[in-house]
């Protein structure tokens, strides 16, 4: 569903922005495979590997864990500090809120809309006999999808890019925050805080309402 209109729009990262959690590694726990998983995650955030690439044996690594699980991962998930303050405070700006995220849909659609999000993109698991299978279903949300999600809603607003807020804090977020008006970096990787426009230290997201337009 198209976005409204806004006078100016804000684009999370999920995991480790938005929320204080890496998704996978929650799924990850459910088959004993958390650390495994948290070592690959941690290399791709950190720009050492490919994300598809990465993502892909990741995803791999939660083969048979039973979709049961999803409700568990989401009792799981911890809202980061301050993130219902920030969306109020763009909702009352007039401004709108995005997530686009490498995480997972059979997450992100139940965090999302109890946070406030107007719209959010993910990646989805393939699925067969009530258990993950191990795969991706369909493109994956890399870096350069991020950056599209971000265009795409901004004209669905008509917003212009100028009037846009990225936040991240990992190398495939890098891309969506070069094309933003401004790029927030949170709680962020090296590399990311390097080539940020902004750089938020506290894991708090009220820090960043004095930069909404």
């Amino acid at each position: 569903m198209p976005l409204a209109p806004a006078r100016f729009l804000v684009v999370f990262d999920a995991d480790s922005t938005l929320i204080r959690n890496e998704v996978i590694e929650l799924i990850a726990d459910e088959a004993g495979r958390g650390a495994e998983v948290a070592a690959a995650t941690e290399a791709a955030m950190r720009g050492e590997v490919d994300f598809a690439t990465s993502l892909r044996s990741r995803v791999a690594a939660l083969r048979g864990i039973p979709t049961a699980a999803f409700a568990r991962v989401i009792d799981r998930i911890q809202p980061t500090p301050g993130v219902r303050e920030l969306i109020a405070a763009i909702h009352e700006r007039g401004g709108a809120a995005g997530v686009v995220s490498g995480g997972f849909h059979e997450v992100l659609d139940t965090v999302a809309p109890d946070l406030g999000v107007d719209v959010w993109r993910a990646n989805r698991l393939s699925v067969a006999d009530a258990a993950l299978s191990g795969a991706v279903d369909g493109e994956i949300v890399d870096a350069e999808a991020k950056a599209t999600a971000l265009t795409e809603w901004a004209a669905d607003a008509g917003v212009p890019l100028s009037r846009t807020i990225a936040i991240g804090d990992g190398a495939n977020d890098l891309r969506m925050m070069a094309r933003a008006g401004l790029g927030v970096a949170f709680n962020a990787k090296p590399a990311v805080r390097a080539q940020a426009d902004i750089v938020v230290g506290p894991v708090d997201l009220r820090e960043v309402i004095p930069f909404l337009p």
